[in-house]
């Protein structure tokens, strides 16, 4: 006999699937009722069923749970149930043994109003600022011309048509590559994060525009969604949100590097015009060549006064007039030379005759002679004789007279009286 305790735990002795759903259905029922909230992904009100079938979604994740509800409680609920609303609920887990099938059976619906979403919306805004995702310093550049625009659109969309004409209008070698995805609804942020991914990974992408049309608060919701908010942060490529009209102002605008107010001010922002482009370059081409005239005209003027100035106009005249006065300064300098000489050399004649005349060969001349005594040895040194006592008898003399001079002996001297 089989063990029910045993049963489930072996090849041999199995649940039945009955058993399962039935155990199944007991754990889960004794859960108790929750508050959840998210938004509606899919509505299905049958024309013959007293019972609604609703998709709630997780607008930050690929998840959503299956919700079954009176239809009178989506008829007759406060504000109209769509795709897209974000709701909260009340229901109490349940597991529907004959499909094998978990919903939450709810008793309860509430639609989030729009001051609570924009109560919502300024919290998460706080919360940003404060990790600093709204930096300014943060902010990449937009490249002065994309050669390839990635493009995040609704399918068909008023915005895609736009930013494509107005871009190809202004600059027609622009490329696209254009990412299709939905842009309300629960579905909306993880399409757009996946496309961002896409492009951002793409190296030809220059630059990322995320468009939409404008729209309710309900319909922007997405673009002021966090997790969306922070894919934009974390994106290498540079990213430019044009979301609705000018009053419209997710918190995607104020994570993205560059805010346009509408897709065809994105397109106007990031391409620049081609016509414009050449009509500037051409006028700063004449404004260059005017400068670079002017530039010249100016140079020439100063050259032209330069060489006006007597310095440059005739530069040999100061070293003419120079040379005059050197001229004149050397005759003079001559002249006093000369003069100069002629005086020294008259009285170096003076000197030469006085000289002459009282020198001793004028004296020889007139008959006089110098004696001189002669030493024994050859070392000795000539004396002139001032005495006869200087030459006594035997002494050799030399007598110099005017043409030349004799040897002679003395004999002795005598003295006069």
């Amino acid at each position: 006999m089989r063990q029910v305790s045993d049963q489930g735990q072996t090849a041999d002795n199995p649940f039945p699937v009955r058993g399962v759903a039935i155990r199944v259905a007991g754990w889960i029922d004794k859960l108790g009722a929750v508050w959840v909230e998210g938004q509606i992904a899919q509505l299905t009100l049958r024309p013959n069923s007293n019972t609604a079938f609703i998709t709630l979604r997780d607008p930050a994740a690929d998840m959503s749970l299956s919700l079954t509800c009176p239809r009178d409680l989506v008829v007759n609920a406060p504000v109209k149930m769509s795709e897209g609303t974000q709701v909260i609920v009340y229901g109490k887990p349940s597991f529907y043994t004959g499909r094998g099938t978990f919903s939450l059976r709810v008793s309860e619906i509430r639609a989030v109003g729009i001051g609570e979403l924009l109560a919502r919306i300024e919290r998460l805004r706080r919360l940003l600022d404060a990790e600093g995702l709204f930096d300014p310093r943060l902010k990449r550049s937009i490249p002065f011309l994309p050669a390839t625009i990635g493009l995040i659109t609704g399918r068909a969309s008023a915005a895609e048509h736009d930013i494509m004409a107005v871009a190809t209008g202004r600059w027609p070698a622009v490329r696209f590559a254009v990412r299709h995805t939905v842009v309300q609804g629960p579905n909306a942020v993880p399409q757009i994060v996946d496309a961002l991914r896409v492009l951002d990974a793409d190296a030809e992408v220059d630059v990322i525009v995320l468009a939409r049309g404008g729209g309710s608060v309900e319909d922007l919701l997405p673009f002021s969604d966090e997790t969306l908010c922070r894919e934009i942060a974390r994106c290498t490529t540079p990213v430019v949100s044009a979301i609705g009209h000018e009053p419209d102002n997710p918190l995607c605008d104020l994570v993205a590097d560059l805010r346009a107010a509408t897709p065809t001010d994105a397109a106007k922002r990031i391409v620049p015009d081609a016509v414009a482009e050449q009509a500037l370059v051409a006028d700063l081409r004449r404004r260059s060549a005017r400068a670079l005239r002017n530039w010249v005209n100016r140079e020439q003027h100063v050259i032209s006064q330069l060489r006006s100035r007597p310095v440059l106009a005739r530069p040999l005249e100061a070293i003419e007039a120079r040379a005059e006065v050197i001229h004149r300064a050397r005759a003079a300098a001559r002249r006093d030379i000369n003069r100069l000489v002629a005086a020294e050399t008259e009285r170096v004649g003076h000197l030469s005759a006085r000289l002459a005349t009282l020198g001793p060969a004028a004296t020889l001349a007139r008959g006089y002679a110098v004696v001189q005594s002669l030493p024994a040895g050859p070392a000795g040194t000539p004396h002139v004789l001032r005495s006869v006592a200087d030459a006594p008898a035997g002494t050799r003399l030399r007598v110099r007279v005017a043409d030349g001079a004799v040897t002679a002996t003395s004999e002795g001297g005598t003295e006069d009286s």
